[in-house]
């Protein structure tokens, strides 16, 4: 394991046993990187490197753009994914990469909540990303989906993990409400276009075994497999 900084956020390295394994990102709201990668050894995970980043500005790293708050007493959106997004591909990804053994046979990202629909913006502003996941991703995000259906991603991915809790959508919350739709439209809108493409619904709500749902998507990239339900 190695950790370094990069503009305040934390970056943590977690190498794969072989070399040339594929790496994937993974942005974090807390320290969950830990977690994830025990969880994806546990669960026969290929070897692959995990690069976790946290100490994010959550509401202004992971939103693409500027949004009033959608939660009673909460702050708005600031819109800084692009900036962050330039961070990661120029700073930290080949900081990360150069502690690692061989060159990575492919480059995923992944993410949870707000992070998972970063995940997917990151496909349409760089083409330094073929797989990406998507997990209980905040995919309700004002204008979000219209951007997916009016643009092309700069690179063609290979696999794109979808996941959604089944009670997510069960909120009053009219701009919550609209998750579990949208995950699935946009789901069935890739696997329109021929990108191998999967979808979970998993039992509970959104703040429901986060780490395990991260780790069946980014072992689903790997592995190609069913993904377990938590």
């Amino acid at each position: 394991m190695h950790t370094f900084t990069a503009c305040g956020r934390t970056v943590t390295v977690f190498p794969a046993s072989v070399p040339d394994a594929p790496v994937v990102f993974l942005n974090t709201f807390g320290d969950e990187g830990q977690k994830v990668f025990e969880t994806l050894a546990a669960g026969g995970c290929p070897p692959l490197s995990l690069v976790a980043v946290g100490g994010l500005d959550w509401d202004r790293d992971m939103a693409p753009w500027s949004c009033p708050a959608v939660f009673k007493n909460a702050a708005p959106f600031t819109g800084g994914a692009g900036e962050y997004l330039r961070l990661l591909v120029g700073t930290i990804l080949p900081t990360a990469e150069a502690t690692l053994a061989g060159v990575p046979r492919w480059r995923g990202i992944a993410g949870y909540s707000l992070a998972g629909l970063f995940s997917l913006y990151a496909l349409y502003e760089t083409d330094a990303f073929s797989r990406a996941a998507s997990v209980s991703g905040s995919l309700w995000f004002p204008g979000f989906r219209e951007f997916v259906f009016s643009r092309e991603p700069l690179r063609r991915p290979d696999r794109l993990y979808f996941s959604v809790g089944d009670k997510e959508s069960k909120t009053r919350n009219p701009v919550l409400q609209t998750v579990q739709e949208n995950t699935e439209a946009l789901c069935g809108f890739y696997r329109g276009k021929g990108v191998c493409t999967t979808f979970q619904l998993n039992p509970g709500g959104h703040h429901e075994h986060p780490a395990q749902r991260t780790a069946a998507g980014i072992r689903w990239l790997a592995k190609g497999e069913d993904a377990p339900a938590f």
